[in-house]
């Protein structure tokens, strides 16, 4: 199964990215994803399951720990793996 996922992270700086926004960009690009894109203002990126889920679990732990006060998120599933 592949899988999306959309997230935010707050608060919200314009004028400079904060420590948990840097490290959520850390998570999805050093994961095993594909099509990450990364956005002042919104964030997805696409994989198998179990990448996209563990990539879920560490952003979730490394934001939150790095200051973040609200992380929205949503995953749809988009299709199945080629195999």
């Amino acid at each position: 199964m592949r899988l999306r996922v959309e997230f935010t992270t707050e608060p919200f700086d314009l004028d400079e990215p904060p420590a948990h926004a840097v490290v959520a960009r850390e998570v999805v690009e050093t994961a095993d994803l594909d099509a990450v894109d990364v956005g002042p203002f919104g964030n997805t990126a696409e994989g198998s399951a179990d990448a996209v889920l563990g990539a879920v679990d560490a952003l979730l732990r490394r934001t939150l720990a790095a200051g973040a006060t609200r992380v929205t998120l949503q995953v749809n599933v988009i299709g199945e793996d080629e195999g």
